[in-house]
């Protein structure tokens, strides 16, 4: 096995409705929300960890691929594989190629030397600076507060309120990951499953409720162009 290349896949993630990833404070401040975004610790502009796309785009893929009953819950690795068969298993060695897998157990070697290392990583998405800029010049802050309540089924009234700290829709963060080449593989079309499954399903908390609907926009893999080809895919065709 041999590195052949190593492809750097860039673009804009753009917010279509309010993002919600929690910081994991605890503690609340007077006049605070109940539940931050996460911020950089410099510059406290809200971003998009790579562990958060990486994690939900990953868990997808294999909901999409229909293996999660096979892993009883687990993320996918080698030792699931013996219970695949054909064309299932050949895409789940792709997708441990692509995130990774604990070579636990009984794994051959040859099955190691197969899949070998991890092929993606994923990078933090920092806040465009431009759109960052516009919300300064209109003196608007970079988050929101949206307030939420249970009803009361049979009184009307509103209880348990609470507020939550969003990213407003239209802000853009930078995305951006790379791939490692093997043997002049080419696991694209599988990212690109991934990143729709993404667009169709949202990122960050509470999505049920509306937020972290997000689009891809200006796609660019080593700088050539593949926004249309993320456009183009077809989720029953990939199954």
């Amino acid at each position: 096995m041999q590195l052949t290349n190593i492809q750097k896949l860039t673009g804009k993630i753009e917010l279509l409705s309010g993002l919600h990833i929690g910081s994991g404070n605890t503690e609340i401040h007077i006049g605070g929300t109940d539940n931050p975004v996460i911020k950089n610790p410099i510059t406290q502009h809200p971003y998009i960890p790579g562990s958060s796309i990486k994690g939900k785009m990953r868990s997808l893929l294999e909901w999409q691929l229909g293996v999660v009953g096979h892993t009883d819950g687990q993320p996918l690795s080698f030792k699931h594989l013996k219970r695949l068969d054909g064309k299932v298993q050949d895409k789940a060695k792709n997708l441990i190629k692509l995130f990774g897998g604990a070579p636990d157990g009984d794994i051959s070697p040859d099955l190691l030397t197969e899949i070998g290392p991890s092929r993606l990583s994923f990078w933090d998405c920092a806040l465009e600076q431009d759109w960052a800029n516009e919300m300064d010049s209109k003196n608007l802050l970079l988050t929101e507060t949206k307030m939420e309540n249970m009803i009361d089924r049979i009184k009307g009234t509103a209880e348990h309120p609470r507020n939550t700290e969003r990213v407003p829709a239209t802000a853009r963060f930078d995305f951006n990951l790379t791939l490692r080449v093997h043997d002049q593989e080419d696991l694209i079309d599988t990212i690109l499953v991934g990143l729709k499954l993404l667009e169709l399903t949202g990122l960050g908390g509470s999505g049920s409720r509306g937020y972290g609907k997000i689009a891809f926009r200006d796609l660019k893999l080593d700088g050539e162009d593949i926004q249309t080809r993320l456009e183009q895919v077809k989720l029953q065709e990939a199954a």
